[in-house]
């Protein structure tokens, strides 16, 4: 669930697609997205062993959700100085986000640990290499408990 309005354009990501972008200023701290319709969570190996389901998102530990679509929050793009915060599910705003500010978190949240993916980071060119659990959990806690002070 994408709480602030939003729209759906061309990401401002060289090589990413599109991107999603808020309508509406977002105060620091505000969710984003929220966890909406999860009825279920699949292990790696299950992920990896099932070519039919298409997006995968780590919530916890060893513990994803899969989504056999592309909903509107898949076009939530990667970057290292992202303006969201990936934490448990909830993409935080990480800091005042003016209207027409396009939503990006640090993916290394929602990969698998040691998973890379298939793209390199747009402006620094380092691959992005999932975090293990304890270590996205500990990064992602903190920089949460910072932003709402």
């Amino acid at each position: 669930m994408i709480l602030p309005r939003y729209r759906i354009a061309e990401s401002t990501i060289q090589g990413a697609g599109k991107g999603l972008f808020v309508d509406e200023f977002v105060a620091a701290g505000a969710i984003v997205t929220a966890p909406d319709e999860i009825d279920r969570t699949y292990r790696w190996a299950d992920i990896q062993a099932s070519p039919d389901l298409y997006s995968a998102a780590r919530w916890f530990e060893d513990r994803y959700t899969m989504s056999p679509d592309w909903p509107d929050e898949c076009y939530v793009n990667h970057s290292f100085q992202p303006t969201g915060l990936w934490h448990l599910g909830f993409i935080f705003a990480a800091k005042d986000l003016p209207q027409g500010t396009e939503i990006t978190v640090d993916y290394r949240h929602l990969l698998a640990p040691g998973q890379v993916e298939a793209f390199a980071d747009a402006q620094t060119g380092e691959k992005i290499t999932g975090l293990s659990w304890q270590e996205s959990l500990r990064v992602s806690t903190h920089a949460l408990a910072a932003l709402l002070g």
